[in-house]
């Protein structure tokens, strides 16, 4: 029962009980773009610019940007084309219920509720000594804004960052396109301050000389390894995207509008950070960059002390749309769990007015600003990160199974019937999708194998012209219709007359079917498709694995050595032997009609989500021991709940007959029939 309950998951278009109604549909292309540049860059860029220039990758640093901004993007892509698929509110949650099983998407829920309240309670922090700037240092502001300690517990509180967060949080109860106005307001602002950097600091830049790019160490000082660790460090500086995909559901055409959202969003954010980041490290040393504000330090060492308060404006405006940007997709997470019965109805009540989920985004805003002002949470930021990377890593996984091993109700065999004008009942053959066929029996599923297609046929000595006869043969007598069948749809038969064949034409037929179709003694159809759905879950399974085994022998230093090669050892062929079978198996033709009609296609695939999956599992393992023995907790916590609620109050679990249960939970395949 409880192995039933982690691994059954919902319908695509899951009805909702209890009379839940969907959030309005009130955004654009343009706010989508807003929000995703105010998720993502954050203070970040006015301080890993210093750390990483002087520690990692020296004047390379626009490169580390650079790389990194491409490994950000495949985890983007695959969250386009999932979020245009299947646009509701929960992001990666979502995607992991409706593909993966209940029990991973409540992990990854869990892990984003924790991401996302750590998050917000982090960026708030930050904001008083900025705000100190304007006032001549955080000593001199005023009482009720700056920060006190409480003598006898020793605890610092941040009154500026809880009342933020307060301002926050009702500003997004009040709608999501009034809040997403004023998200574009602080974006503009902030871009208009990393453009002012990029302006101000090339004029001092070609005054000076780049005095920076002319250093006896080179341009990698670090070496590549430098460079590469840079750009491990610098991914961290495009997470935000993800909160586009949050907004799938309040999206009024999300089809086009979110791809094109998390896409633009994206180029904006790694253009900036280039930019920017290449004006700095020749403005300054590499060695000299103060690690602190290297932005406002590199206008001082130039004789513009005024650029500082410039650029402290320019980090507010950072900060609240990242707040905002944290703020904004986590009650829509927990609303989204709600409406499936893992947590209680209490968090999926929306406002009757503004159509927000007001009772969530109250009980997130209130956690995050009593975390903000009492607490330092420098210890717990590095647990954002798990939140993040795992659900980046569960929308590739998702992306795979989509692609090859659908939900059952998507991929289905056509079935194509051969109706002579004389001669015996008509014969059935199951084929799979959108494939010609001119014979009895099942296709050869291998796409280094279907060199040997129809098209290709024609090109083998001896068998010139084999395509038009058979095509010719088949529109003289008759037509050959193929179609995909589709939920709520009559099932489509094809007919064609059998031609006179001539003694040529006969064995050139017989070679087509000996090469394409195999003996229909030996192998059926339906048990040629479970073995490439066998094959495609094993081969992703074992990519898994592999990535896991490979990132633990890389990254987890406090293994010792030996332990560490042989993980490596396990790992590699592992993964090359998953990724090899993605790359011959064909994909399932069932998943063009999974989702929305007309969502974007994510290009490239296997070779891009496996990408995302070993960058992504890498830098989970590269977090370090401790982090994952504090996130340890709260996943354990997480489970507690879940047992204890959710899975007893599943949506799946309250409404749907027992055997239903049981068909939905057990089997990403059919049983292979031998």
């Amino acid at each position: 029962m409880v192995t039933q309950a982690l691994w059954r998951r919902k319908a695509v278009r899951q009805p909702q009980r209890n009379g839940h109604t969907e959030l309005a549909k009130r955004l654009r292309v343009t706010d989508l773009i807003s929000i995703g540049i105010g998720s993502t860059i954050g203070a970040g860029v006015y301080v890993l610019v210093g750390t990483v220039a002087r520690e990692r990758a020296g004047p390379a640093l626009t490169v580390s940007f650079l790389i990194a901004g491409i490994a950000a993007a495949l985890a983007a892509l695959c969250y386009a084309e999932l979020s245009s698929r299947l646009p509701s509110a929960g992001s990666a949650y979502h995607y992991a219920y409706t593909c993966v099983g209940e029990g991973v998407a409540w992990i990854i829920g869990w892990a984003l509720i924790l991401e996302y309240t750590v998050g917000g309670s982090t960026v708030a922090r930050g904001i008083s000594p900025n705000l100190g700037i304007f006032f001549g240092g955080q000593e001199n502001l005023p009482a009720w804004l700056g920060r006190q300690t409480i003598p006898g517990i020793d605890v610092v509180v941040d009154p500026c960052a809880g009342l933020l967060v307060v301002v926050v949080t009702g500003l997004l109860c009040l709608g999501i396109r009034e809040s997403a106005r004023v998200q574009s307001v602080m974006v503009i602002l902030n871009i208009l301050v990393l453009l002012f950097v990029v302006g101000a600091g090339s004029w001092v830049g070609f005054s000076s000389g780049w005095q920076g790019y002319y250093q006896s160490q080179g341009y990698l000082p670090y070496g590549v390894n430098g460079m590469l660790g840079g750009a491990a460090t610098l991914f961290f500086a495009y997470i935000g995207f993800d909160t586009v995909a949050s907004t799938a559901e309040e999206v009024k055409h999300p089809q086009r509008d979110l791809p094109l959202g998390i896409g633009f969003s994206l180029f904006i954010c790694a253009s900036l950070y280039m930019l920017v980041s290449a004006v700095i490290v020749g403005l300054v040393p590499f060695n000299l960059i103060d690690p602190d504000t290297p932005l406002s330090s590199a206008f001082n060492d130039h004789g513009m002390p005024w650029a500082t308060y410039v650029v402290a404006a320019g980090a507010i405006a950072a900060l609240s749309t990242a707040l905002m940007g944290s703020l904004l997709p986590q009650p829509r997470i927990l609303m989204a769990m709600a409406r499936d019965g893992l947590l209680p109805p209490f968090f999926s009540t929306l406002h009757p007015v503004t159509a927000v989920p007001v009772n969530s985004t109250l009980i997130t805003g209130l956690v995050a600003a009593l975390m903000a002002f009492s607490m330092s949470v420098d210890q717990l930021s590095g647990m954002v990160s798990v939140g993040t990377l795992s659900a980046f890593t569960m929308v590739a996984v998702s992306l795979l199974i989509l692609r090859y091993v659908p939900p059952p109700e998507v991929s289905k065999a056509v079935i194509v019937q051969v109706l002579p004008d004389k001669g015996p009942p008509p014969s059935s053959v199951h084929i799979s999708p959108s494939r010609p066929v001119f014979a009895k029996g099942s296709a050869i599923f291998s796409p280094i194998l279907s060199i040997f297609s129809d098209a290709s046929l024609q090109t083998l000595p001896g068998n010139n012209g084999l395509e038009d006869d058979c095509s010719s043969s088949a529109s003289s007598s008759g037509s050959l219709l193929l179609q995909d069948e589709v939920d709520d749809e009559p099932e489509v038969n094809a007919t064609a007359a059998a031609p006179d064949e001539s003694p040529a034409m006969s064995s050139q037929v017989a070679l087509h079917k000996s090469l394409l179709y195999a003996d229909e003694s030996r192998t059926s159809p339906e048990s040629n498709e479970d073995l490439r759905r066998w094959a495609a879950v094993f081969a992703i399974t074992g990519v898994c694995v592999g990535v896991i085994l490979i990132s633990l022998a890389t990254a987890a230093e406090e293994l010792p050595t030996s332990i560490r090669w042989t993980l490596g050892v396990l790992g590699t062929p592992s993964f090359v032997a998953a990724s090899t079978v993605l790359f011959l198996i064909e994909q399932d033709e069932g998943h063009h009609k999974f989702g929305q009609a007309g969502s974007f296609h994510c290009p490239w695939v296997p070779a891009l989500p496996l990408g995302s999956i070993l960058v992504n599992v890498y830098l989970l393992v590269n977090l370090g021991l401790p982090t994952w023995l504090r996130v340890s907790v709260w996943l354990l916590l997480g489970v507690v709940v879940y047992m204890v609620y959710g899975m007893s109050h599943s949506q799946l679990a309250m409404e749907l007959p027992k055997e239903d249960q049981t068909a939905m939970s057990s089997k990403l395949l059919p049983d292979i029939q031998v």
